[in-house]
C-alpha cells in the first residue's frame, strides 16, 4: 500500500513535487525550537491548488495522514509529524505566487507559500504595506500565519491575522476546494467559514491562498523609549498614548530591567537607550501617512511631556533617525534569544485581559520564584493586547535536559493554572500545536472543546488532517 501510494503521488506531482529522500526531508522533521522531531512517509510539494486537491483526495483514499507545513517557524510543534513515519508532510512552499496587488482596493491576493517579508516588499513597491510583522518574517509564510492566527507587534492597531484576512481559499479533508477568496464587505450567507479555518492549525483544511488587507505606506514614524518604575505606570502611559495619539499609536511593548540587561550582554554593540536604572522599559511607535507626517514629531514630544508631568515616566528618548529607531526595535526583538542564551528556560505565550496584565505579572513572578527557588521569572511583550511572554529561567548550573523534564514541566503547568485562574489564555499567538495540546484538554472549557471536536469530526471524519495537533 505504501509503494502504491507513493507511485501514484509521484505520478501526480512529478519529480519536483515528491521526495522520500531522508536527507532532503531532514530539515523539515524538527520544529523551529528543536523540541519535537518526527518521521514522515514522504514530503509532497504541490505547485497549485488543483495539485493539492488531487493529492488530498489520494491521501483520503489510502488513509494517509497529512501534516501541512509552511515556513516551519512555528513555536508549538504544529507542523512537525509524529514518530510513526506514516504521515505525509505537505509543504506549501512551492505555491508562492502573489497573484494580485490591487492598490485601489488595498488588497493583496497571494498563495500560502508567500514569505511574509516578500509580501512586505511587494506591498511597499505599490506604496502600501501589510501591517503584520514579527521576528520570523524572513521564513514565516502566509499560510502558516493564517493557520496559527499569528499576531506580532502591530496587533494593537491592526489586529491579528484574523482581522487582516478578507478572503480565503483552502483544500478540505476530502479534497474539495473551499473558495471564498473574493473579499466582500458585507456577506450574510450564513456561517463565516473562513474564520473557522483561521487559527485551526491545519486540522480542518489546508489554506492555499488568501486575500489580505493592505494599508497605506507609512510616511513618518516616531519611536520612543521610556523608563518607568512599574508595569502599572506603563499601563497608564499606554492609556495616555491612546488618548493623545489615537490611531497613530501602532505599537506599545514593555520589558523589565532584567530583559534589557540580558539583551545588552547578548547583542554585540548594544547599549541601554537611557541613563540610570529603571525597573521597566516601554517601546512606543507612532506612525502617520502622508497627511499626518508633519505633526508627528510634535505629537510624540507632547506625549512624553504630558507623561513627565503626570509622573508616569522617569526618563525617555525619541529616536533621531531611522537607524536609531531600528536599533531600539532590535533591543525588543532580541529579548527571547538573549534570555535563552542565559541558560535553560521554559517560555510561555499567554494572555490575560489587557487591564489586568500589570497585576498578573506582579502576582505571578514572585509566586513562581518562591515555589521554585533559584529561578528567575520574566514577563515582557505586547502590553496593548495583554499578550505576555512569560519566561522562567532555570537556576544557575541546572542540567538543561533534567530541569526541563522535571521542574520545567511542573512550572509550565503552574503558570497555565495561574493564567487560567486570571481568566486568560494559555496560548496568545503561537497556537496549541502538540506543545500545549494536553494542557488545552486539561484546562479548556469542556463545552468549547466538545464543539471543536464535533467540528473536527464533521470536516475531517477520517482524522487525517494534522493528527495529534490542537485536539
Amino acid at each position: 500500500m505504501r509503494e502504491a501510494f507513493l507511485q501514484q503521488a509521484a505520478a501526480l506531482l512529478g519529480p519536483k513535487g515528491l521526495t522520500d529522500d531522508a536527507d532532503a526531508m531532514a530539515p523539515w522533521l524538527t520544529d523551529w525550537r528543536g523540541r519535537f522531531t518526527g518521521r514522515a512517509l514522504a514530503m509532497a510539494s504541490p505547485a497549485s491548488t488543483a495539485e493539492l486537491s488531487a493529492l488530498v483526495k489520494l491521501c483520503a483514499s489510502h488513509g494517509v495522514p497529512i501534516v501541512p507545513q509552511g515556513g516551519n517557524s512555528g513555536m508549538s510543534g504544529g507542523a512537525t509529524p509524529d514518530e510513526s513515519g506514516v504521515a505525509l508532510i505537505v509543504s506549501l512552499r512551492r505555491m508562492a505566487a502573489i497573484r494580485q496587488i490591487d492598490p485601489a482596493a488595498r488588497t493583496a491576493t497571494c498563495e500560502a507559500g508567500v514569505i511574509l517579508q516578500v509580501l512586505h516588499e511587494a506591498a511597499e513597491a505599490q506604496g502600501l504595506r501589510f501591517p503584520l510583522s514579527l521576528g520570523g518574517k524572513g521564513s514565516a509564510t502566509v499560510g502558516g500565519l493564517i493557520s496559527t492566527n499569528a499576531g506580532g507587534t502591530q496587533v494593537l492597531r491592526h489586529g491579528s491575522m484574523r482581522a487582516l484576512v478578507l478572503g480565503l481559499e483552502a483544500v478540505l479533508a476530502d479534497g474539495a476546494v473551499f473558495d471564498a477568496l473574493v473579499p466582500l464587505k458585507k456577506d450574510n450567507r450564513g456561517f463565516d467559514l473562513k474564520q473557522l479555518l483561521i487559527g485551526s492549525e491545519g486540522t480542518l483544511g489546508i489554506v492555499t491562498a488568501a486575500a489580505l488587507k493592505l494599508e497605506p505606506a507609512i510616511a513618518a514614524r516616531a519611536v520612543l523609549w521610556a523608563g518607568l518604575d512599574s508595569l502599572a505606570k506603563a499601563r497608564e502611559l499606554l492609556l495616555l498614548a491612546q488618548r493623545q495619539a489615537g490611531p497613530a499609536l501602532e505599537g506599545f511593548e514593555v520589558m523589565p530591567a532584567h530583559s534589557l540587561a540580558a539583551v545588552i550582554a547578548h547583542l554585540p554593540g548594544a547599549r541601554a537607550p537611557l541613563a540610570g536604572e529603571h525597573n521597566w522599559h516601554a517601546l512606543i511607535e507612532l506612525v502617520a501617512d502622508a497627511d499626518g507626517g508633519d505633526v508627528l514629531p510634535a505629537r510624540a514630544e507632547q506625549l512624553l511631556e504630558t507623561a513627565f508631568e503626570q509622573g508616569l515616566i522617569a526618563d525617555a528618548t525619541i529616536a533621531a533617525s531611522e537607524d536609531q529607531a531600528e536599533r531600539l526595535w532590535l533591543l525588543r526583538e532580541s529579548v527571547a534569544p538573549a534570555e535563552r542564551a542565559q541558560g535553560p528556560a521554559v517560555q510561555h505565550d499567554i494572555s490575560v485581559p489587557v487591564d489586568r496584565m500589570p497585576a498578573f505579572v506582579d502576582a505571578a513572578v514572585p509566586a513562581i520564584e518562591a515555589a521554585w527557588p533559584g529561578t528567575r521569572a520574566v514577563g515582557f511583550g505586547h502590553l496593548g493586547d495583554g499578550n505576555i511572554h512569560f519566561h522562567v529561567i532555570a537556576p544557575l548550573g541546572a542540567d538543561p535536559v533534567a530541569w526541563q523534564a522535571g521542574d520545567g514541566k511542573a512550572i509550565s503547568r503552574e503558570v497555565h493554572d495561574i493564567v487560567t485562574q486570571w481568566g486568560g489564555s494559555i496560548s496568545a499567538e503561537h497556537g496549541i500545536g502538540q506543545l500545549k495540546r494536553d494542557e488545552l484538554a486539561r484546562l479548556g472549557d469542556p463545552v468549547a472543546l466538545s464543539l471543536m471536536r464535533r467540528v473536527k469530526a464533521a470536516l475531517d471524519p477520517q482524522g487525517l488532517l494534522n493528527p495529534g495537533k490542537l485536539l
